[in-house]
C-alpha cells in the first residue's frame, strides 16, 4: 500500500524547514534583514522567527550585527557552498583523468571521499573486460578495510583517527577492518609511509585494488582514486601499474593547484 503524503508528511521537521526557509530569504538584494522583516516574510510572529535565527546564528549560518538589529548569511553557509562545489570540481576534473587511467590499464577505475568512517564513491569507470569491481556511484564502504578510504584516513592526524574511531564495534566490523584500535593504528602508520595503499582480495574476494591520494593547492588529501579488478591468483601490481594509479592521482592533483 502506496504511502499518502500525511503520511510522508509526519517525517518532515518544522523547525528544519522554517531554518531553512529563513535563509532561503536571503538575496543579493537584500542581503541584510531585521528580525521583523524575516518573521513578516515567512509569517511567523516575532517569537517564532526569534528562536529560528538565534538558533542559525549560535551555528554561524547567520551573522547578528546588535548595533543596527539586522542579520546576514553567516559562514557556516559559505562552507555548505564550498564543499558543494569543490565536490563537483573534483568529480569533472577527475573524469577524464580516470577515464584515461582505465584506458591506459584496463582496470576499473574509481573517486572517492572520506564521509566519516566510510569512503563514498563519486566516480566509477568500469573494465571494459568486466574484469572489475561491481561498486556503484554512492556506495559507502568502511574506510579502514577499503584502498581508497585507508589513503584517505592516512590525512588525519593520531588523535583524530582515534576520536573517528573511539566507538567503532570491532567485533562486528566487516571483513578486512582492523580488530582493534592497536590493529587500525599500525596499518594507518603503515599506511602514512607509503606511495599507493594495495589489497590483494582482504575486502572483496578475487579482487585487486591500487589506490593513491589526490591533494589540493595546501597539500591535504581530499580524495583518492584507485584501480581494480578480479584477479586469480594474489600477485603484487608492477611497477607499471602502480606509476599509472600514481601519475592519475598527480595529474589531478595539478588540475586542483598541486605543484
Amino acid at each position: 500500500m502506496d504511502k499518502t503524503d500525511s503520511d510522508e508528511d509526519r517525517y518532515l521537521v518544522p523547525g528544519l524547514i522554517r531554518g531553512f526557509a529563513v535563509l532561503d530569504i536571503f538575496a543579493a538584494d537584500r542581503p541584510e534583514l531585521t528580525l521583523s522583516e524575516i518573521a513578516r516574510a515567512l509569517d511567523l510572529s516575532r517569537s517564532a522567527a526569534f528562536r529560528t535565527v538565534y538558533t542559525l546564528a549560535h551555528l554561524g549560518f547567520l551573522l547578528h550585527d546588535a548595533r543596527r538589529q539586522t542579520y546576514a548569511l553567516g559562514p557556516a553557509v559559505l562552507r555548505l557552498g564550498h564543499g558543494y562545489m569543490a565536490s563537483r570540481e573534483l568529480v569533472q576534473i577527475a573524469l577524464p583523468e580516470i577515464e584515461r587511467l582505465r584506458d591506459d590499464t584496463e582496470w576499473s577505475t574509481h573517486l572517492g571521499v572520506r564521509d566519516g568512517r566510510s569512503v563514498l564513491y563519486m566516480l566509477r569507470v568500469a573494465s571494459r573486460t568486466g574484469m572489475g569491481s561491481i561498486v556503484h556511484v554512492g556506495s559507502r564502504l568502511p574506510a579502514a578495510a577499503t584502498t581508497m578510504g585507508r589513503v584517505l584516513l592516512t590525512d588525519l592526524d593520531e588523535d583524530s583517527l582515534v576520536a573517528l574511531y573511539r566507538d567503532e564495534q570491532y567485533d562486528h566490523a566487516p571483513s578486512g577492518t582492523p580488530q582493534s584500535m592497536a590493529t587500525l593504528l599500525e596499518q594507518w602508520r603503515a599506511d602514512r609511509g607509503r606511495e599507493v595503499v594495495v589489497q590483494l582480495g582482504s575486502f572483496e574476494r578475487g579482487m585487486a585494488s591500487v589506490a593513491a591520494p589526490i591533494r589540493d593547492l595546501s597539500g591535504g588529501i581530499v580524495g583518492a582514486i584507485n584501480a581494480t579488478r578480479a584477479i586469480e591468483v594474489p600477485e603484487a601490481p608492477d611497477a607499471r601499474l602502480i606509476e599509472a594509479v600514481t601519475g592519475c592521482a598527480r595529474a589531478i592533483s595539478r588540475h586542483l593547484g598541486r605543484a
